[in-house]
């Protein structure tokens, strides 16, 4: 399902400064962001203070649309990965990035992919939500993409955010849990400034923006609970349709 996504007509001079904090807005529940993604719609996942201490735009990539990776770009660094399974990455043909990854939180980069057909220079939000859309198309396969491209595929570990609590595990696990392919779209969340948005202002950001707002160590408790990343606990109902702001 598509999300709408309002779009302000004068970029230009909208005040884009930091959201003013609210510690008081409450971290949503997993059901809320699950009901999320398989309406379409994106979430906010934060980390851990000992681990990034940043909070990713998180939606599944079979919903990316030009508006919505539009409103992704807009309020992130700019850089669009997909997290998929290493089995995924495989069928693709998306091999690691190195040999030998120095990354310090591990994050498994793929080689860099656009669409075969239907893009242009493959950077605008249009050609973009279309090669999500192809890396999450079940019928996609090696000759589905193009290799180098401005999408970064990031293979998640096997087990999910129990294995490895990162976003990139998140957005598969989200999707997985919506029923949906587990094939995401995360982006860092950053203040027009360029610095990292931390968890206060992205209370202020989901509450400005109608997102729900969960972590990770959430995440990863809820799924302990239900013993396994493999549960649906969708419970969105069919062409639910909620505004992102």
């Amino acid at each position: 399902m598509n999300a709408a996504v309002r779009v302000e007509p004068d970029v230009a001079t909208a005040d884009h400064s930091r959201p003013q904090e609210n510690p008081t807005v409450r971290l949503s529940t997993i059901e809320e962001a699950v009901r999320a993604i398989a309406a379409g719609r994106p979430v906010l996942a934060v980390d851990n203070e000992d681990r990034e201490n940043e909070g990713d735009i998180i939606f599944a990539a079979q919903s990316a649309t030009p508006a919505l990776m539009g409103w992704t770009i807009r309020y992130s660094s700019g850089v669009i990965c997909v997290p998929l399974s290493g089995e995924r990455a495989d069928a693709l043909d998306l091999p690691p990035m190195v040999e030998v990854n120095q990354d310090a939180k591990g994050t498994a980069y793929t080689v860099s992919c656009d669409a075969a057909t239907g893009v242009s220079t493959g950077i605008s939000a249009t050609d973009r939500a279309l090669t999500a859309r192809v890396l999450a198309d079940p019928q996609s396969g090696p000759a589905s993409v193009t290799r180098p491209g401005h999408i970064f595929p990031l293979r998640a570990v096997y087990g999910g955010v129990r294995e490895r609590p990162g976003h990139t595990e998140a957005a598969v696990d989200l999707c997985r849990l919506a029923g949906m392919e587990p094939v995401g779209v995360i982006a860092e969340v950053v203040y027009d400034d360029g610095e990292m948005m931390r968890l206060d202002g992205l209370r202020a950001f989901a509450a400005e923006h109608g997102c729900p707002l969960i972590s990770i160590q959430d995440l990863v408790a809820y799924l302990d609970a239900e013993g396994t990343s493999d549960g649906n606990p969708r419970a969105a109902r069919a062409g639910e349709e909620e505004e992102i702001r």
